[in-house]
């Protein structure tokens, strides 16, 4: 197992190289969704995320992380909504659209307008709709947590994750064995290419 020198010491943890850190949350592989809102003119704004999870069943909460940085950012600040639409395994040109700067997201289509108003992806694997219950600042980036109002079921499908910087499917009953030499299990010594 490769080391950097970043370790946790007895008072506490020493700073972390900022390139080891990007790759051990490389390694980490999340799902994928669009969460989109609207300005005050009703103009819809998102963005791609793979940092999203379910916080609480009762009451049901969810947070998403938004980068401070980000072209939306200063909408989804005034918003007091947002829906989360999660991603296909075909998906991945819509993903990085919205990774993207370009101010025309939106117009490939493929979203609709829910009766509560909340925009979402008309092929998504699953939605939820959310009123903004919290914001924390954390870092580079703002945490939006989500009192969930509605969710949409549509068929069940394929999502797509993303790990070691890139969008992948998810394998089915083929996947070796993680123990299995060469499948890449840490007790296998194994390293990556």
């Amino acid at each position: 197992m490769r080391s950097t020198d970043s370790t946790i010491s007895d008072n506490g943890v020493r700073p972390v190289d900022p390139a080891a850190y990007r790759e051990a949350m490389a390694r980490f592989p999340t799902g994928v969704a669009i969460v989109t809102t609207h300005d005050e003119d009703g103009t819809p704004y998102g963005f791609t995320a793979s940092s999203f999870c379910s916080v609480s069943l009762d009451p049901p909460l969810v947070l998403v992380c938004l980068d401070r940085s980000a072209n939306s950012f200063p909408v989804f600040q005034r918003s007091r909504h947002f829906a989360v639409s999660f991603l296909r395994s075909h998906h991945v040109d819509l993903a990085k659209r919205f990774a993207s700067k370009s101010p025309d997201k939106f117009g490939a289509g493929g979203f609709v307008r829910t009766d509560d108003g909340a925009t979402v992806l008309r092929e998504a694997l699953a939605a939820v709709e959310c009123v903004i219950d919290s914001r924390h600042v954390a870092g580079d980036h703002v945490i939006l947590v989500g009192g969930v109002q509605r969710v949409v079921l549509p068929d069940e499908g394929s999502p797509v994750v993303y790990f070691d910087r890139g969008f992948r499917a998810l394998c089915g009953g083929d996947c070796p064995h993680p123990a299995q030499p060469g499948a890449g299990h840490p007790a296998d010594g194994a390293s990556r290419p």
